[in-house]
Formats: C-alpha cells, sequence, structure tokens
C-alpha cells in the first residue's frame, strides 16, 4: 500500500527538507543533540497514590513549540501516530492509549490529523491486588512520536512517575490535566441517531438530533479511525434534509474496496456540544453503511458540495434556479410543440372578452403548477418508500413513452382536422382548445399538465442543482421549489394573457388561422417520432412495431370518424362507426402495452444513447466499481445521459463526438464513461444523487489526483469541455 503512494511521500519530504533548510537552519543539530526535539514529554497520574487492584489513569504529556505538532491515531495523508512501550513493575498492567479528538493540518495538497501547544494521551493502568501500602511503585516506559512543522522530526522520550501505595487511592494536583484530556474523548450521546450511506464515490454521514436538544451542525468534521477509507483533503460539506444533518464524504482514492462500516470521531462546530449540558464535543461513531438511510427523506446532497466547495446551495437561490430553469424549459424542443397549441389558443381568442382570455391564461398556469406538485409529490412519495426515481422518472418507463405517443400523434391528426373531437376523453388529448360546454377552460388547464408532463426530459441550465436541493428538503421545501420551477414555465403565456391588448397585433381571423393549425400539426408528430425513437431503446425492434401497429390503428380510427361524420348517418349506423373506432383506439392502446414488454435485444445497448456503434466503442458502461478504478488510472470523465433526454443528445453531437473534443480526450488519457440513465437503473440513481442532481444530462471530470470531481454545465460547448480538460493537473 505504501508502495502506491510512494511518489506522494518523497514529493512531501523534498518540499519539508526544502522549507526546513530555509525556515530551520539549525534543526538537523537539534534533533542530533536533542531526543525530543522542539517538544517535551513527560508522565502525569491523576493519583499520587494507588490502591491494590484499583485502576488508575496516567497520560503522556507532550508539550510543542508554538508551530509544531504531533499525530493522532489515524494521522491522515501523513504521519506516524504516538505510541508508548511501556516497562512496568510486576503485574501492572497498561490499556490502550485514549485519543482526544484532534484537529485538521494542512500542508501543501494533504490534510494530516494531529495536536499542537499541548496534549495529553490518557492511559488506564490497572495494579495487581497483592501490593502492600507504604510501599512505592515506579510507572515508567518509551515514548516516541513524530514532532512536524516545515519538516518532521522523531522525538522520543524515557517518562517515569513513582507513587505511593495506600489502601486507598489518593488524587494528584496533576488529575485536572488528566480531566481535562478525557473531557476531549469521543463518546456516544444518549438520543443521537447516526447513519451512513455509499453511493458512487462518496459516503453520506446522516446525525439526527434529538428533540430537546437541535444546534447547527455547520462545519461538523468526521475525522476517521481507519486509513484510505476517506479523503482526507477533501471538503466535508454539511447540508439539510428535514431535522437531518448530512455529512458528504469522498471515498479515498487508494481504497480498496467500500468501507463495510465509517468508525471514528464526529466533532461539532466550535461552541457547539452534543449535550445540552454543554461538556461533550466529540460524538463517538461507529455505524454500517447500508444503501439506503432509514426514515430519512433525501435525495441528493446540495449542488454546491459536488464542486468540491462549501456549503450548499441556499433555499434562495435554488428558488432563483428553479425559476429561470422553468423559463427557459419554454425553448426546449420537448415542450415546444405543446406550447404552440396554447398560442394558437390566443390566436383564436384574439379580440374576445378580455375576461376569457385572462381565466384561460391563468388556468393554462394553475395546469403547469398543480401537474408539477403531483409529480412532485409522486417523485417523493415513492423515494420515500425507498425506491431510487429522479427527474423525468416517467419517462424510464416503456408503457408511459407508448402512451405519450399515441396521444402526439393523435393530436397531430386532430390538428390536421381529420376528425373532430367529441368526448371529453378526445378532448384531453386532442383538441386542447377546442370550444366545449366549459368555454374551453379544461382545455386550458390540460395543456399546462401536459406541458409539464413532457417537460421532464430537458433538464435546462439552472434547473439541475435546483432539483438537487428539492430532493434533501422537507416536503414543503421541496414543493417550493418545484413551485418556482412551474411559475417560471407558465409566466410567458400567463403574463400574455393579462395584457389581452397584445393579441390585437395579430392578424384579423381568417383562413391564416386554419392554416397554422395545420401547420402545429408537424411539431406533434416530430414529438411524436421521438417518443417512438425513445421507447425502441427501451423495447427493441419488436417493441417498435407493436407500437407502430398502434398509431396505425389510431390513424385509421381517425379516418373512420372523418369519413363517415354523425350528420350524414343515420342514428344506428353512428353508433357502429364510433364503436368500431372504440375498438382501433383501444386495441391501438393494447398493441404500446404489450410491446412496452419486449426487453431490448443486448446488441442494441450499446447505443442505447443514440450514438453509432463506432463511436460508442470509446466510451466504458458504468458501474461505480469501475468509475473508481478508471480514477485510480488517470482522468476519468461520466457522461450521465438518457435517449428521451434531447438536451443530452444535442450536446452528444455537437460537442462530445466532435474531433476537437474526442482528440482531446485522448490527448489528456481520460477514460469516457457513459451512465445510460434510459431505463430505470437504481446505481446510476445514487451517483446522480451523490453528485447533488436528480436528473440529466450530468457530465462529472475527475481529475485523476485523487482531487474532488468537477460537474460541468447541463448545456455543453465544445469550449467548456476543452477548458476542463486543460485545467486538468499536469499529475494526471
Amino acid at each position: 500500500m505504501l508502495l502506491r503512494r510512494f511518489p506522494t511521500f518523497v514529493l512531501l519530504a523534498l518540499l519539508m527538507l526544502y522549507w526546513g533548510g530555509i525556515h530551520s537552519p539549525d534543526a538537523s543539530a537539534q534533533s542530533s543533540d536533542d531526543p525530543s526535539p522542539h517538544s517535551d514529554a513527560s508522565l502525569v497520574s491523576e493519583v499520587s497514590a494507588v490502591a491494590p487492584g484499583e485502576p488508575f489513569t496516567v497520560g503522556l504529556r507532550i508539550r510543542m513549540e508554538s508551530g509544531w505538532h504531533s499525530y493522532w491515531k489515524n494521522p491522515g495523508d501523513s504521519g506516524e501516530p504516538t505510541s508508548i512501550d511501556w516497562a512496568l513493575p510486576a503485574g501492572f498492567t497498561a490499556g490502550e492509549i485514549q485519543w482526544p479528538y484532534p484537529h485538521r493540518v494542512p500542508f501543501g495538497p494533504m490534510t494530516s490529523y494531529g495536536y499542537s501547544d499541548e496534549v495529553v494521551l490518557p492511559v488506564t493502568i490497572t495494579p495487581p491486588e497483592g501490593l502492600s501500602p507504604g510501599d512505592s511503585v515506579t510507572v515508567e516506559g518509551k515514548a516516541e512520536w513524530l514532532i512536524c512543522a516545515d519538516i518532521c522530526l522523531p522525538a522520543e522520550a524515557d517518562v517515569q512517575t513513582t507513587l505511593a501505595v495506600a489502601s486507598t487511592s489518593q488524587p494528584s494536583p496533576q488529575a485536572e490535566a488528566i480531566a481535562e484530556a478525557e473531557a476531549k474523548q469521543p463518546r456516544p450521546v444518549e438520543g443521537w441517531t447516526v447513519q451512513a450511506s455509499r453511493s458512487s464515490g462518496s459516503y453520506t454521514l446522516a446525525v439526527t438530533a434529538p428533540d430537546d436538544h437541535r444546534p447547527s451542525l455547520d462545519g461538523a468534521y468526521f475525522f476517521p479511525e481507519e486509513k484510505e477509507v476517506l479523503d482526507y483533503a477533501a471538503p466535508q460539506p454539511v447540508s439539510r434534509a428535514g431535522d437531518t444533518h448530512l455529512l458528504s464524504l469522498q471515498q479515498s482514492s487508494y481504497a480498496q474496496e467500500p468501507a463495510d462500516s465509517l468508525r471514528g470521531v464526529l466533532v461539532a462546530p466550535e461552541d457547539v456540544t452534543w449535550d445540552a449540558d454543554g461538556s461533550v464535543r466529540a460524538l463517538r461513531v461507529n455505524v454500517p453503511v447500508d444503501s439506503t438511510l432509514s426514515g430519512i427523506d433525501v435525495g441528493a446532497m446540495t449542488a454546491a458540495s459536488t464542486t468540491g466547495g462549501g456549503g450548499g446551495l441556499s433555499l434562495p437561490w435554488a428558488l432563483a434556479f428553479a425559476f429561470a430553469g422553468g423559463l427557459l424549459l419554454n425553448l426546449m424542443p420537448c415542450v415546444f410543440p405543446v406550447i404552440s397549441v396554447k398560442i394558437l389558443g390566443f390566436a383564436e381568442q384574439a379580440g374576445e372578452d378580455d375576461a376569457a382570455i385572462r381565466t384561460h391564461g391563468t388556468l393554462f398556469g394553475v395546469g403547469v403548477v398543480v401537474s408539477m406538485w403531483v409529480l412532485a409529490g409522486v417523485l417523493l412519495a415513492v423515494r420515500a418508500a425507498g425506491s431510487q426515481v429522479g427527474w423525468g422518472f416517467q419517462l424510464q418507463s416503456p408503457t408511459f413513452v407508448a402512451l405519450m405517443a399515441l396521444l402526439f400523434f393523435g393530436i397531430g391528426l386532430n390538428l390536421l382536422g381529420l376528425f373532430e373531437v367529441g368526448t371529453r376523453l378526445m378532448s384531453w388529448g386532442g383538441k386542447l382548445q377546442t370550444e366545449t360546454a366549459d368555454g374551453g377552460r379544461l382545455g386550458a388547464f390540460m395543456t399546462g399538465v401536459l406541458a409539464t408532463v413532457v417537460a421532464t426530459p430537458c433538464t435546462a441550465p439552472f434547473m439541475g442543482a435546483a432539483l438537487g436541493v428539492a430532493l434533501t428538503l422537507s416536503t414543503v421545501g421541496s414543493l417550493l421549489i418545484f413551485t418556482a420551477l412551474g411559475v417560471g414555465m407558465a409566466l410567458p403565456y400567463v403574463g400574455l394573457s393579462m395584457a389581452p391588448r397584445l393579441l390585437e397585433a395579430l392578424p384579423e381571423p381568417g383562413a391564416w388561422m386554419e392554416s397554422l393549425k395545420q401547420f402545429f400539426a408537424f411539431p406533434m408528430f416530430a414529438t411524436a417520432i421521438w417518443l417512438v425513437w425513445v421507447f425502441g431503446q427501451q423495447a427493441g425492434n419488436g417493441g417498435v412495431a407493436l407500437l407502430l401497429f398502434g398509431l396505425l390503428l389510431l390513424g385509421m380510427a381517425g379516418w373512420v370518424v372523418h369519413r363517415w361524420s354523425a350528420s350524414t348517418l343515420s342514428r344506428s349506423l353512428t353508433l357502429v362507426t364510433r364503436g368500431l373506432a372504440t375498438l382501433m383506439i383501444l386495441g391501438a392502446v393494447t398493441a404500446a402495452i404489450i410491446g412496452a414488454g419486449y426487453d431490448r435485444p443486448a446488441s442494441d445497448a450499446s447505443s442505447s444513447d443514440g450514438t453509432s456503434a463506432e463511436s460508442s466503442l470509446q466510451w466504458t458502461s458504468f458501474s461505480p466499481e469501475k468509475v473508481e478504478n478508471l480514477r485510480a488510472e488517470g482522468p476519468v470523465f461520466v457522461d450521465f445521459t438518457a435517449a428521451w433526454c434531447l438536451t443530452c443528445q444535442v450536446n452528444k453531437r455537437t460537442v462530445l463526438n466532435t474531433e476537437a473534443v474526442q482528440s482531446a480526450f485522448q490527448k489528456r488519457n481520460v477514460a469516457l464513461v457513459k451512465a445510460d440513465w434510459t431505463n430505470r437503473d437504481p446505481e446510476i440513481t445514487k451517483a446522480l444523487e451523490s453528485h447533488g442532481r436528480s436528473g440529466v444530462p450530468v457530465y462529472v471530470l475527475y481529475p485523476g489526483d485523487g482531487s474532488g470531481p468537477t460537474l460541468l454545465p447541463e448545456v455543453l460547448t465544445q469550449d467548456i469541455v476543452l477548458t476542463a480538460l486543460e485545467d486538468l493537473p499536469s499529475s494526471s
């Protein structure tokens, strides 16, 4: 294990020698003449007289010059823990060193754990029963430690203390020093609950406070007892999930395998204690690492924690980002076809009663916001039940995708005038803006609902971080963010309806409106084609064939309704044609559902992201273990993508698969990993959560030097990727 870190130790040693030569010219002389340079050690005891068979505590006290430090039992990136080789009288036994909680010692890119100024390391000594009062005993040993500043020097000292033997133990003047050291010992505190979980390359430590003591833990720090479990230099940002504090811990790049448990010391922030009495600052932690956190509603850490920064994205900023993301959603190609129906509705309403126009615009906005609430509620409920889902989760269902393809195809046929909507069911899925008995109000509301449903594959800029924060908050906080997202999406159309005079700039109603209506059928057909393509990534060619047969039946149903309208047939024949059309529609739905049950052939899996087989050979399929193994070898770029994510496909074709970017990846020896989220994958969902995201696209670049990852924006350009690659450390 040491050999793999040899270059780091060599670099550290050279730096120490260099700076030591500048700042401590007499260090070598001191180390040769003084066995404990820049420090002194002594042995103190809590008793001046020991009783036969009664344990007592002694402490190794090390006093260090300013700027120098010794090390904790896990020294971190460098250093060695202090040790004591005891030479005790016959029958005496010594326990293990009881380590007070340490502090961090940063040095360049590395972090160690240790003590400065003065530290007392308590040890319990147990005397035998056969001691005779009136005698004396000498407790002694040889202590060895490492004393470091700009350079590190080995130190040692023979320490001892002589104690009287009495029938009962007697306190010592040095007992206060022992008591202070014992007060810094980590200990469990009643009422606190600690859990740990692991996702791709990171751990989450969840700490829930008792009802009667709920301090803020911003700035808390976890010191692991075991080596090579965590990255010592990585920040440990703290976020909230309701009443629970969450510490994000980066796994060590030297870890051979994930840890089964987390053992260590969780130190509270300054002026904060774990108990209401104010005496315990260090909480002892020893918890198993599970795949989920029981009873805690948490989907992702905050976005800032994933970029190697400090604290999380605040709620006001998350609301602002969600609002901006909602506005930009209107420009996404998966939303615009539905919005075109709303534009057509405004054109038809030009010149009508202003109150009716305002009502339609308001109901559209209500439809967007309410459907956002429903989606948020479903997502949070499923996650609370223990399932791993994320934003856009409904498009991971082949059945849902197939039914949406039928719906959009039917809307297109309706806009072309193939049939007029009669029933309420078809009015929902077809002519959403038709004047019905309710004045089109239901159609306006349902347009907002449909726009929201198809918006989820398009995680617009600013939206990813806000959604990641939403899934770490309480239910109220999450709903606030989803509300801001819906308001941002609906605002342009609600605002236009509130100022209907702007509609007067449109031409007078006439034949152009029918042409515009028919033109808007083609974005609907384009959306249906996209959905069929997505369906093909999930169900393969066999499933697509059945879905296309369903579209054929739906087209025939429209033709039957158009060819034999009720005005040209008797009542009995009208019932027959409507029954025939209904059977065809049911047949279309049945074919789509059966097709959704098909599994995609293994040969199709490599190209499920929409790339050619040739380009997909450059990418490795995602798994957390594979990413960790590749990180040990060099830089890694992970593309979290899905076939139903149009932003992903645009980024892929315009940026990631271009010759310039591919050449830069190759020049930097960057391993390419593709996390395909087209179908539901709990491991990929967990990985997204570890980066503070709940939807795709997400692009993660690991530098290859063991430091934390960098998240690139959702909308890529070649310059963004090339700049990120140029910023990789030369050691990569």
